[in-house]
């Protein structure tokens, strides 16, 4: 565990080798049968899906229809190709790895749906993106995302700069408090309070079968407390309308989780403490 330090920029080139070995990985049978949701039209992914229950309520009656969409953080572009399904009219995603967006690219000419797909920072989004799409109706990241940004006064900017006036932006992630049990069990092992770095090696993803598999092992990590998170949304000039707690996860993220047949994803077996696994925020550009 190290504090942050002048190196981010070297630390955010190793993520980027490390998500280009995941994205491989997760494309050829860690994220389960791609070919079905290709073919299935009315396929959603189970994150998306929660995601979209968590925004819906702020988009008004007619939801995302005729809505433009960004969704941050993209990775190979299955929840991004169902947030088209979901009625979005113009859709585009956004990652910093060339080959996660070669496969998303891929992925959603198979399925036929015109999503868009851009290289860049998440922390700059506004930078990758031509000035004819700085009025995006809604914004979206979701879980695994933040962690890996090792600031967020600028990505909180970006967004702000991004968004139409009365435009949405939502966040579902892993909860801050995973950040201090280290994924690892229920004691707390590491710092909560942002401005701690956790480096580490890792040969795997977090799919089931990926050990081995990572040629570029190093990892850096960055916690964000929910004074950070929320702090850089309203000093942006966002609007905090939302803030939530939940007992489910989208992968593996303590080692005693069992996965919810009836839901998808991840909870806490029966004799454990519950305990928040995500957090979601919404956020409006009221200007």
């Amino acid at each position: 565990m190290v504090t942050m330090a002048a190196s981010d920029d070297d630390d955010v080139r190793e993520n980027r080798e490390n998500w280009d070995d995941r994205a491989s990985v997760h494309m050829h049978g860690g994220y389960g049968d791609i070919d079905a949701f290709i073919d299935d039209a009315g396929a959603i992914t189970s994150v998306a899906r929660r995601d979209y229950a968590i925004l819906s309520p702020f988009l008004g009656e007619r939801g995302l229809y005729d809505r433009r969409l960004l969704h941050l953080q993209c990775h190979i572009g299955l929840d991004t190709v169902s947030w088209y399904r979901l009625g979005a009219r113009e859709v585009y995603g956004l990652d910093f790895s060339d080959v996660a967006l070669t496969y998303a690219r891929s992925i959603a000419r198979r399925a036929q749906v015109p999503v868009n797909f851009v290289r860049g920072d998440a922390r700059h989004a506004d930078r990758a993106l031509p000035d004819s799409l700085h009025l995006c109706d809604v914004i979206v990241t979701s879980v695994g995302t933040i962690t890996w940004l090792p600031d967020l006064a600028d990505w909180a900017r970006s967004i702000k700069h991004l968004l139409k006036p009365d435009g949405v932006f939502m966040i579902r992630d892993d909860h801050p408090l995973l950040f201090a049990l280290d994924n690892a069990g229920l004691d707390v092992v590491q710092n909560y309070f942002s401005g701690t770095e956790s480096t580490y090696d890792s040969a795997s993803s977090y799919t089931e079968g990926s050990e081995g598999k990572i040629t570029h092992t190093r990892n850096h990590n960055w916690a964000h407390d929910f004074h950070d998170i929320t702090h850089a949304l309203i000093q942006s000039g966002l609007s905090i309308e939302s803030l939530g707690e939940h007992d489910i996860a989208e992968w593996k993220s303590l080692p005693m989780l069992i996965p919810d047949e009836k839901e998808g994803g991840w909870r806490m077996p029966e004799g454990y403490p519950s305990i928040p696994l995500t957090f979601s925020i919404v956020a409006r550009n009221h200007r």
